[in-house]
């Protein structure tokens, strides 16, 4: 081969790898300026360590604090784990709360409050307790935080012997 050709394929192998080295610092530059001018102003929220279920105690390992867009805060979200915290007693939570989820104050007790069905019902709510089987539990379709209407049915039997249907409602 020829000390000329030589020559030129070195060359294009150095500008083909100086091209790849300069695109690659480029694209990172931009990548760089897109994340600080997209004028995004970030804040803190508290959000959940580990998956809390229903009546779970908060407490500091089970909180955490990470960034999130300030226009995009859920309304009831706490801002440090030190405000989620605070009161005197502990807070419970109210509903299950997944892990990296954020924690907001409709989803936990007040402080020192526990976590009981009660705290749970929302206005001109009624929670009642009925004894039921598996049957009468329509075969494990019905759990605990359903809303169900209750219905009596009910035969009559008339004065000239038919028997008559109804049903009322007693709980809606």
């Amino acid at each position: 081969m020829r000390a000329n050709t030589i020559i030129m394929i070195v060359l294009a192998g150095v500008f083909g790898v100086l091209a790849v080295v300069l695109a690659n610092i480029w694209l990172a530059n931009q990548r760089n300026a897109m994340a600080q001018s997209n004028g995004v102003q970030a804040s803190t929220i508290v959000v959940a360590s580990m998956p809390l279920k229903f009546g779970d105690a908060l407490s500091a390992d089970k909180l955490r604090e990470i960034a999130w867009p300030a226009g995009a805060i859920p309304a009831g979200a706490f801002k440090t784990t030190k405000d989620a915290l605070a009161g005197s007693g502990a807070r419970q939570a109210l509903q299950s709360i997944s892990a990296n989820e954020p924690v907001l104050a409709s989803k936990i007790t007040g402080p020192g409050q526990r976590a009981t069905l009660s705290a749970v019902l929302g206005e001109g709510m009624k929670a009642v307790s009925i004894r039921v089987n598996d049957v009468l539990g329509v075969a494990g379709f019905v759990f605990p935080g359903d809303r169900v209407d209750v219905l009596l049915t009910r035969t009559v039997r008339s004065d000239e012997g038919a028997d008559k249907s109804f049903v009322d409602v007693l709980l809606q």
